[in-house]
C-alpha cells in the first residue's frame, strides 16, 4: 500500500513537470515566428557597418584610379579617449589624410561621427599588445589591396598630411619597407628586450609606416607573434615580428628622429612656444596629451601653410609681371586678369589699379619700390639697437615690443635656413649670433623694409676645419600680398521683417503701433545691466566739479544708464560742493547720489579705498574710478560693461588727453568751455592717448576686495603713484597658475569645474575716444617723493602740445637756435 502511494506521487510530480515543460516549449514555438519577424525588421545598428562603410571607401576606389588610396592610418585609442583625443585627431589632421583613417578601440566601442572600429576580444588594458597586432591584421584582412601604405599611430600624435604625402610618394611601396624612428631600448632595458646587437624596432609613439608588401608578409603570422611575446612593449614585439617574417629591420636613417619627432617632455610636450625648428620640419609630432593642445598645434600649422601660400602667390605675381614684359603687354591691360572686366577696374591718375594689380604685387624686392613725390612723402626709418628709436612716436626711445621682436626672430630663422639649405653638401654651416643694429621702415603699399647688421659664425667641418666670426649686412623686404574681399550674407530674418513692417504697407501700418506697444511692455522684462558706481575723489576745484556734474547728469541720469555717483570730498570748506550735490539730488530725487567727507590731507588712494569698502556699493556693482577732469559719453558706459568681467577681467581704458588749447592758437578755448567729450577733436594735434596712465579703472567690488588685492595702498599722499601700485596687485593676481584645460577627456569633470572658480584677473586695455581728459594746468609740488615728482613732470610735459607743435615753436624762435649752436660750439671747444 505504501509503495503504491509513493508510485502515484512520483507519477503526479512527473506529470506536473511535463505539463510545465510543455507550456514553455509551446510558448516559445508560438512566439518564434514573431521573434523572427522582429529580428528581421529591426534596424541594423550603425556599429555593424561594413569595414568599407566605416572609413567611407567606395567599392570602385582602387590604388590605380584614386588619389585618396595612398595610405591607411590606423589610430589606436580607447573608449575613454574617443571623445577627447580621438575627436581632436579627426577634427584636425585626420580629415586631410591622403587616404583613409580609422580609430581602433576595444570591443563594443562605437561613435556616430568618427570612424571607430571595435576589435573583437580586445580590451583597453595597457600595454596594448593585442590591440596593436589585431589592428594590423584588420588592415590586412580588409584593405591590403586598397592602399599602398599602412600607418600604425597613437591618438596623441600629430601628422602633417601634405608632408606625409610628399614623403610616401618618393618611396617605392612595392618593396618591403618598415619606416620609423629606430630604437633599441633605453639603458635600463638594454639586454632585457631579447634583441640581438644588430636588431631594432620602430618606436610606436611618433608613428610606424609599413608598405603593403611588408604587411602582406607579416599579417598571416600575427597569431604566431602573439603567442611568442618576450617583452611588454608592443612596438618592440611588432618590430620583432616584422624582422622575423618580412626580413627587414626598422630603417636606421638618422634623419628619422627629426622627421618622425618624439618629444621626451611627456605631458609638457608642445605646451610652450610652437615657433621651433622641430615643429617646422617634422612630419609627425609626439606626444600631445590634451585635446586642446592638438587644436592649438593644428591652428599654428595652418597659419604656416597660409604664409607659404601667400609667398607662392607673391612669386606667381612676379612671374606674371616678368612674362608681361617679355610679351610686351601694357601695364594697364585688363587681360592680365581675365576674370576682371574693364568696367570693374577703377581709374586713377596713375593708371588702372585693382586689388590684384601685378604692377604692385609683382615688383621684385628692392628698397626703391616707393618713389616719393615730395619731401612730405618721405618714409621715416626707425633705428633698431637694444631699444627702438622712432621719429614717429611720442617717446622717441622705446622698448622693442614683443611683436617686432618675434618678427625679427622669424626673419633670422628663415634667412639662416635659406643660407644653410645646402650646408651638408658643402661641409659648412653659418650660425646666427646677434643683431648689432638695424633700420626698418613701413611702406603701406609694398611692405616692410629692413637693413640689419648681423654678427654670424662661419663653421667649416670638412677638410681644413675652422670657425670664424663674421659681420654681414642683410637687406630684407617683407612684401604685402593682395587685398582679400569677403562678402557677408545679409541676415535674412531681419531684412524680411523690416520689409514686412516698414511703411507703406498694410501689414506694416497695422502692426507698427502694436509692436511698439509690445516692445515698451516687454522692455521691463529685459535683464537689467550691472550697475556702475562712479567713484570721484576731489579737493577744491569747484568750477571743474560743476562741469563734471553737468556731464554726469546729461549722460547718466537723463539717459537713465543705471549709474550711481559716490564723491569723496577732501577739505574744510565744503559747503559749495555739497550745495551742488544737493541741487542735483533735488532734480533727480530717485537717483543715488552719495558723498563721503574727509577733513585730512588729500590722498586719492585713501579716497578710493574708503569708497570700495563703503556700504554705498554692493559686491556685484562695477566701480568706475574717475577724475573730475574727465568727460565721457554713453558709449563709455557701454564699453565699461562690455570689458569688465567679474572674477576674470579688469578694464583700464586708455583715455584721450587734451593738449593745451591756447598753444594751438585757440584763444577762445578754455578748460571749462567743453561740456561734452564730443566737443573736443580726437586727433594728433589736439591731444594724445595716455597709454601710461592707469588712474581710470573699472572693476567689480568683489574683485577689488579679493584677499590678494585688498583695496588700495593708503600710505601714498599727494599726486599719483597709487594707480601703479594698484595695477601691480592686479598683475600678481593675474599670474596665478590656472591648471586646467577645457574639453580634456583625460581629467575628471569636477577638477575642471573647481579650477574654473579660481579668481584670476586679467587686464584689458583699449583706447576710448569718448573718454577725454580736459586740459588743465599742472603744478608739481617739489615736496613730493622723487618717483611721484618725476611722474608729475612727465605728465605736464606731455600735455603741452604735440611733437610737431613743439618743433615749430622751437625753430620759430631764433634765440633757441642760437642757444643750441653756442652750446654745441662750447662742447667742441672743451672736448
Amino acid at each position: 500500500m505504501l509503495q503504491h502511494t509513493m508510485t502515484k506521487r512520483k507519477t503526479l510530480i512527473i506529470a506536473c513537470f511535463g505539463i510545465a515543460l510543455g507550456l514553455c516549449i509551446g510558448t516559445v514555438l508560438k512566439n518564434y515566428r514573431a521573434l523572427e519577424i522582429v529580428k528581421r525588421c529591426s534596424i541594423r545598428p550603425t556599429n555593424q557597418k561594413t569595414p568599407h562603410e566605416i572609413i567611407g571607401l567606395n567599392d570602385e576606389d582602387t590604388i590605380q584610379n584614386s588619389q585618396r588610396n595612398l595610405v591607411f592610418v590606423g589610430v589606436m585609442t580607447a573608449k575613454n579617449f574617443i571623445e577627447g583625443r580621438a575627436r581632436a585627431v579627426y577634427d584636425t589632421w585626420g580629415k586631410e589624410v591622403p587616404g583613409r583613417i580609422a580609430f581602433f578601440s576595444s570591443e563594443g566601442s562605437y561613435s556616430d561621427e568618427l570612424p571607430v572600429v571595435g576589435l573583437k576580444n580586445v580590451d583597453d588594458r595597457y600595454p596594448p599588445q593585442k590591440k596593436s597586432f589585431m589592428m594590423l591584421y584588420y588592415m590586412y584582412e580588409h584593405f591590403i589591396d586598397r592602399f599602398e601604405w599602412f600607418i600604425r599611430a597613437d591618438d596623441d600624435v600629430y601628422m602633417e598630411p601634405d608632408k606625409l604625402e610628399r614623403f610616401l610618394r618618393s618611396i617605392d611601396s612595392s618593396k618591403p619597407q618598415f619606416i620609423g624612428q629606430a630604437g633599441q631600448g633605453n639603458s635600463e632595458e638594454f639586454g632585457l628586450l631579447s634583441l640581438e646587437f644588430d636588431e631594432n624596432f620602430c618606436m610606436g609613439g611618433p608613428g610606424v609606416i609599413l608598405s603593403s608588401e611588408t604587411l602582406r608578409r607579416v599579417a598571416p603570422h600575427i597569431p604566431t607573434c602573439l603567442k611568442n611575446l618576450y617583452s611588454t612593449h608592443e612596438d618592440v614585439e611588432v618590430g620583432r615580428c616584422v624582422q622575423k617574417f618580412a626580413g627587414i629591420p626598422c630603417t636606421w636613417n638618422y634623419e628619422m628622429q627629426y622627421i618622425l619627432r618624439h618629444n621626451s617632455s611627456g605631458r609638457n610636450a608642445y605646451t610652450g612656444k610652437l615657433k621651433r625648428k622641430e615643429i617646422h620640419n617634422a612630419i609627425t609630432l609626439h606626444p600631445i596629451k590634451q585635446a586642446p593642445l592638438m587644436y592649438r598645434l593644428h591652428s599654428y600649422i595652418q597659419g604656416i601653410k597660409a604664409d607659404e601660400l601667400r609667398q607662392e602667390s607673391m612669386l606667381l605675381h612676379r612671374d606674371i609681371r616678368n612674362m608681361a614684359k617679355y610679351l610686351d603687354v601694357p601695364d594697364d591691360s585688363t587681360n592680365m586678369l581675365p576674370s576682371v572686366s574693364p568696367a570693374a577696374v577703377p581709374h586713377s591718375d596713375t593708371g588702372k589699379r585693382h586689388f590684384e594689380d601685378h604692377n604692385i604685387l609683382g615688383i621684385s624686392p628692392e628698397l626703391n619700390k616707393f618713389v616719393p613725390g615730395s619731401t612730405s612723402e618721405l618714409l621715416d626709418w626707425s633705428f633698431i639697437a637694444r631699444s627702438l628709436y622712432s621719429v614717429g612716436a611720442s617717446n622717441p626711445k622705446q622698448k622693442i615690443d614683443s611683436a617686432m621682436r618675434e618678427g625679427l626672430e622669424d626673419v633670422f630663422t628663415e634667412v639662416m635656413e635659406n643660407i644653410n639649405y645646402y650646408s651638408r653638401q658643402r661641409g659648412r654651416i653659418i650660425e646666427f649670433r646677434e643683431l648689432l643694429y638695424g633700420y626698418q621702415r613701413l611702406d603701406a603699399l609694398h611692405g616692410q623694409d629692413l637693413i640689419l647688421d648681423l654678427l654670424l659664425t662661419y663653421k667649416k667641418y670638412r677638410g681644413k676645419k675652422m670657425t670664424v666670426a663674421v659681420r654681414r649686412h642683410l637687406y630684407v623686404q617683407r612684401a604685402f600680398t593682395g587685398i582679400f574681399v569677403k562678402e557677408l550674407d545679409e541676415d535674412f530674418y531681419n531684412v524680411t521683417l523690416q520689409q514686412m513692417l516698414s511703411p507703406p504697407g498694410l501689414l506694416g501700418s497695422l502692426l507698427h503701433s502694436g509692436i511698439a506697444r509690445l516692445n515698451s511692455h516687454f522692455k521691463l522684462l529685459a535683464p537689467t545691466p550691472d550697475k556702475i558706481v562712479m567713484v570721484l575723489p576731489i579737493a577744491g576745484r569747484l568750477a571743474t566739479f560743476e562741469r563734471f556734474l553737468r556731464n554726469y547728469e546729461r549722460v547718466c541720469l537723463q539717459a537713465d544708464q543705471h549709474c550711481e555717483l559716490l564723491v569723496v570730498i577732501f577739505g574744510q570748506e565744503l559747503s559749495a560742493h555739497l550745495e551742488l550735490l544737493r541741487q542735483l539730488r533735488k532734480r533727480h530725487i530717485y537717483k543715488q547720489i552719495n558723498y563721503i567727507k574727509r577733513s585730512d590731507e588729500f590722498s586719492r588712494g585713501v579716497a578710493l579705498d574708503m569708497a570700495a569698502r563703503s556700504s554705498y556699493i554692493e559686491p556685484q556693482d562695477i566701480m568706475l574710478f574717475i577724475d573730475v577732469d574727465m568727460l565721457f559719453g554713453v558709449q563709455t558706459l557701454e564699453r565699461v560693461r562690455m570689458h569688465t568681467q567679474r572674477g576674470r577681467q579688469v578694464y583700464l581704458p586708455i583715455v584721450f588727453s587734451q593738449y593745451d588749447p591756447k598753444r594751438h592758437g585757440e584763444r577762445g578755448a578754455s578748460s571749462s568751455s567743453s561740456s561734452s567729450s564730443e566737443d573736443i577733436p580726437i586727433d594728433d594735434e589736439h591731444g594724445y592717448f595716455r597709454q601710461f596712465g592707469f588712474g581710470i579703472c573699472a572693476i567689480y567690488k568683489s574683485d577689488i576686495l579679493d584677499e590678494d588685492i585688498d583695496g588700495f595702498d593708503k600710505d601714498i599722499t599727494g599726486w599719483g603713484l597709487e594707480d601703479v601700485k594698484f595695477l601691480e596687485k592686479i598683475v600678481r593676481v593675474g599670474t596665478r597658475q590656472r591648471g586646467f584645460l577645457v574639453n580634456t577627456a583625460e581629467l575628471p569633470q569636477d577638477y575642471n569645474e573647481a579650477a574654473e572658480q579660481w579668481r584670476r584677473l586679467s587686464v584689458f586695455r583699449a583706447p576710448d575716444p569718448t573718454l577725454v581728459h580736459v586740459y588743465h594746468d599742472i603744478n608739481c609740488d617739489v615736496s613730493l617723493d622723487a618717483p611721484q615728482y618725476n611722474m608729475c613732470l612727465g605728465t605736464k610735459a606731455n600735455s603741452l602740445g604735440s611733437t610737431r607743435l613743439m618743433e615749430l615753436l622751437f625753430f620759430n624762435n631764433p634765440k633757441n637756435v642760437d642757444f643750441i649752436t653756442d652750446l654745441n660750439r662750447h662742447k667742441l671747444q672743451t672736448s
